[in-house]
């Protein structure tokens, strides 16, 4: 499919450039040691403006410092060099089952961190290593969960697709298309009914955006004025069928009708951060919003699906040089003299030890024992349990 088809029938272009307009209070040019502990505000703009539906959209403009700078970097870094390395995995054969993979879209997992607290929650779908990494999961548990080692945040048994945080408010990875943006709705009433002030951001590909469960779960959390945050990760293909071929409006941040939108570059992880910080406000006071992530992931949509056969390899390797996320947070660096191109290349060298070193803890965590296939399916004390010498014998119990 051509590039430009897509972008004229998408209203977006994907191949936008970097047009940050950038200027620093007052100029660092000190080591990376100092510069990145420094307290000195930056102010910038994000890559292009804010497109709305129903609201007054957020300012370009907002500030930064050379620590944030510095933890986006290293942060995106690892969660880009974490998905490499799963790839590698499952083509070893040490990952097994489905396997959908993040890279390229890691500006919509730190922006939108960086823009809220853990006592708000995010319920996701199948693409969810980074999100959950995000909310404060471990490189071992990642790894662990991807092995199906006891170790994994759901012990193993969950895989790639239902990665879990409870006590940081990640209510998974979710295997059914589009299942988990009525859960993310009713994790917003429960928000609402506890007046807690805080959100839930309920994530959703381009794919799943024509669900009639979407409106039926927006449709209640407008009536209720429920905290609820729908965001739409376009990355321009479900599985691989290009938007326009499936949608016959692609403009997600416009489908919500009477709740307002905002579209948001989501290659630029300032955008996010920013447009996360609205939503938040709105939906605290307003109830539900819908953002829509211009994003793209490197990967096909599964680690069984090549990413060439529907797009062309000039498409992807043109979004790599012009809308990178850790190419972008790079430029930044690089204009405002915190680091040298040698000390980010020492962080890259950091991370990827770091990774390799979670692997082989991981590698090293015990396989689950076969009894475990029985647990977590009933509640304790009830369903149907197989057992004497040949586990022939099968006692029931109802609730």
């Amino acid at each position: 499919m051509a590039l430009s088809r897509l972008a004229s029938s998408s209203g977006s272009n994907l191949l936008r450039p970097l047009t940050s307009a950038l200027s620093l209070t007052p100029s660092l040019r000190r080591p990376i040691s100092s510069a990145a502990d420094d307290s000195t505000t930056l102010t910038i703009e994000t890559s292009i403006p804010f497109t709305s539906h129903n609201c007054e959209p957020p300012s370009r403009t907002l500030e930064t410092t050379p620590k944030e700078l510095m933890t986006f970097f290293r942060d995106m870094a690892l969660m880009r060099r974490m998905e490499i390395a799963a790839d590698s995995l499952y083509k070893a054969k040490l990952i097994r089952g489905f396997c959908h993979l993040y890279d390229g879209q890691e500006a919509v997992a730190i922006g939108m961190e960086a823009a809220i607290t853990k006592k708000d929650c995010i319920i996701t779908a199948y693409r969810d290593h980074c999100t959950f990494l995000g909310r404060g999961g471990t490189l071992l548990q990642i790894f662990s969960e991807l092995m199906g080692r006891k170790d994994g945040c759901s012990k193993g048994k969950g895989g790639s697709m239902h990665f879990y945080k409870k006590d940081a408010g990640f209510y998974g990875g979710h295997g059914i298309v589009g299942a988990q943006i009525p859960l993310g709705c009713g994790l917003a009433f429960g928000q609402k009914y506890s007046k807690d002030e805080t959100v839930t951001f309920a994530l959703y590909g381009d794919g799943a955006a024509n669900q009639g469960q979407l409106f039926e779960a927006l449709n209640i959390s407008a009536l209720w004025d429920l905290p609820a945050i729908l965001v739409c990760e376009n990355n321009h293909y479900g599985m691989g069928t290009a938007e326009w071929r499936a949608a016959k409006s692609p403009a997600y941040y416009k489908r919500g009708d009477y709740a307002p939108g905002l579209k948001v570059d989501g290659m630029d992880v300032f955008a996010v951060k920013q447009a996360c910080k609205f939503a938040k406000e709105h939906a605290l006071k307003n109830g539900p919003i819908i953002l829509e992530m211009d994003t793209y992931r490197y990967h096909g949509h599964s680690m069984s699906d090549p990413g060439s056969t529907y797009r062309t390899r000039d498409e992807i390797s043109g979004i790599r040089q012009e809308r990178d996320p850790i190419d972008r947070i790079r430029k930044l660096i690089f204009a405002h003299d915190l680091a040298t191109e040698k000390e980010l290349k020492d962080i890259e060298k950091e991370v990827r030890k770091e990774v390799d070193e979670a692997i082989a803890q991981a590698k090293e965590s015990p396989m689950l024992e076969p009894s475990e296939l029985f647990t977590n399916i009933y509640v304790k004390g009830y369903g149907t349990e197989s057992f004497g010498a040949d586990r022939k014998e099968v006692r029931t119990v109802l609730p």
